[in-house]
């Protein structure tokens, strides 16, 4: 045996007897084996292939982790690449206001939205806060995410949007589910302050702090009608791209006004929303070799149009899906996106597995496999108490994850 052969007495876990094992190959295919198993060792899978044969060379019985998934499927564990989960206070009242005829802009009047979350935030306590997300990624975990990113921007000023990051870090450092942290101070702008007014301070002051606490790896921002603008939009991007911080874009969420093209001219990781995204921007998009995150939910929420999820497929982009989960969208369920990626966006079960695996990594910039299941990558799986994976859009509203595994330790168990 050579030092690179796995070794079965490091036999982390064996997944057995599954009906099915499904991986997300180099080309974005999904690799499909019938009755499977999968052995981990250290952490990283090591085989996958039919019970009998996995299991003479990795014996269950060396296994720190034994996974009877007879009858069910297996695949990799979800990744969700957009999210606001740090958050406090309750927004209930404006889903009903939203079903009474108001309009988000009108809530945003009323004094609710985003600014009312950035209230409580500011109110909250850091052990609040971190109460809070552990809770959201709980429920995640059960939905079988195990890689999540999780934005600031309910901040609005240097202190707590570092506070914000800093809880990010703990809940990391605390909970299975690996956090990717973003620092997005461009969010919105604060009660009484000036736009411009607002970018210098985020450019001057926020992002050299953020930079300081070593925490944010990206840096995003709300291109958008009556927020930023794309000037203002690309200098706090230049400005973080310029100190570390790789840039990501809320863009033609609900208007056109070019933040496509402004993450495409800024190689971006990803560009998000894009509802109303154009085939120009499409076009721009995949050349520059952006993520397109698409969020069914917030649509649905929102009662808005779907973006055109086949637009982007047909162009060769490697789509992702993401819950956007946050007060105004509050869904932690990638299955529940999935489904809505696939009846209301067009997108087939199997182009919904890769995007909400291997292309959400993508749209982290996680180069390590993670969202794939080959070997040598992550042992990060999600066993569905179903035949087939196509049941995890199929069953619209209801999770179907039973057990979950990160790094190849079974870190939920219904």
């Amino acid at each position: 045996m050579t030092d690179s052969e796995p070794n079965e007495n490091d036999l982390t876990a064996l997944v057995h007897d599954a009906k099915q094992v499904v991986t997300v190959e180099d080309d974005g295919s999904l690799g499909i084996y019938e009755d499977a198993a999968i052995a981990v060792v250290d952490g990283d899978v090591a085989r996958i292939g039919a019970t009998g044969p996995v299991t003479r060379e990795f014996p269950p019985e060396n296994a720190t982790h034994v996974v009877d998934a007879s009858g069910k499927a297996v695949i990799p564990g979800f990744v969700d690449p957009h999210t606001h989960a740090l958050f406090a206070g309750d927004r209930s009242d404006e889903f009903e206001a939203k079903l009474q005829g108001k309009t988000y802009g009108e809530i945003l009047s009323d004094g609710g939205g985003i600014l009312r979350t950035v209230r409580a935030v500011r109110k909250a306590s850091d052990e609040e806060l971190l109460s809070n997300l552990l809770s959201h990624l709980d429920t995640m975990l059960a939905h079988g995410t195990t890689t999540v990113e999780v934005k600031s921007g309910y901040g609005l000023d240097t202190e707590t949007e570092l506070r914000m990051l800093d809880v990010i870090a703990r809940a990391d450092d605390h909970h299975a589910v690996d956090v990717v942290p973003t620092f997005m101070g461009a969010h919105a702008i604060p009660e009484g302050r000036d736009a411009d007014d607002y970018v210098d301070e985020v450019v001057e002051k926020q992002i050299p702090a953020v930079v300081e606490q070593g925490v944010a790896e990206f840096c995003d921002v709300f291109c958008e009608e009556g927020v930023f603008t794309v000037p203002q939009s690309r200098r706090v991007l230049k400005t973080g791209e310029e100190q570390g911080l790789t840039p990501k874009v809320h863009a033609e969420e609900l208007a056109h006004i070019g933040g496509s093209q402004l993450a495409a001219n800024l190689g971006a990781t990803s560009a998000d929303h894009l509802l109303y995204a154009t085939d120009d921007d499409i076009a721009a998009l995949t050349d520059a070799g952006v993520v397109p995150v698409l969020l069914p939910g917030t649509a649905f929420g929102l009662g808005a149009e779907f973006a055109d999820a086949r637009a982007f497929l047909d162009a060769g982009a490697p789509v992702a899906i993401a819950t956007d989960f946050n007060p105004n969208c509050h869904s932690q369920s990638m299955g529940f996106a999935s489904s809505l990626a696939c009846v209301e966006m067009g997108m087939t079960p199997a182009e919904a597995l890769v995007a909400g695996t291997k292309h959400a990594a993508m749209a982290l910039d996680i180069g390590d496999g993670t969202g794939t299941l080959q070997p040598g990558t992550p042992a990060d799986i999600a066993v569905i108490d179903a035949p087939s994976y196509v049941h995890v859009p199929y069953n619209f509203g209801v999770n179907t994850v039973e057990t979950v595994l990160k790094n190849g330790e079974v870190v939920h168990h219904e």
